[in-house]
């Protein structure tokens, strides 16, 4: 008998203007990189690793890759979860940059168990996002782990 596992992971983006009209949704995969695994593994060994708490959006294109630790260029400083939720095989984490946070063009978004340094679980690169200093952006990232 051989097992394997398939992870993949989504995010739904909700950008809205400052009345709170939906100006851009859209749904992106991602790429959980290789420190991602590795606090995977070791949540599933000891269960001492920090939590994800933090996600962070920027403005780098430059492609997703295994070994990225961070974000390319992160735009203002890491948000903090509004929440984390684990049911059946899917983690779901939520956070909204509200007005002033994240401002810019976004194309880059991340998740991570600190504030600074830490560990990165996933990145993803997508088509540009241009947040204004008064809208919102909300976004909600869901892991799934699959036997194959």
């Amino acid at each position: 008998m051989r097992d394997s596992i398939k992870l993949s992971g989504k995010l739904e983006i909700i950008h809205k203007d400052a009345l709170g009209a939906v100006k851009d949704k859209r749904t992106e995969s991602n790429l959980v990189v290789a420190t991602g695994l590795a606090f995977i593994a070791s949540r599933m060994a000891s269960g001492s690793a920090t939590l994800m708490s933090h996600m962070a959006v920027g403005s780098s294109s430059v492609a997703v890759a295994a070994n990225q630790t961070d974000l390319v260029s992160i735009l203002g400083a890491r948000e903090q979860l509004d929440s984390s939720t684990s049911l059946l095989n899917a983690a779901t984490y939520k956070a909204t940059f509200e007005a002033g946070e994240g401002t810019g063009v976004i194309t880059e978004a991340g998740i991570f168990n600190s504030s600074t340094g830490g560990d990165m679980l996933c990145r993803t690169v997508f088509s540009a996002i241009t947040k204004d200093s008064t809208d919102t952006i909300e976004i909600t990232w869901t892991i799934t782990l699959n036997a194959v």
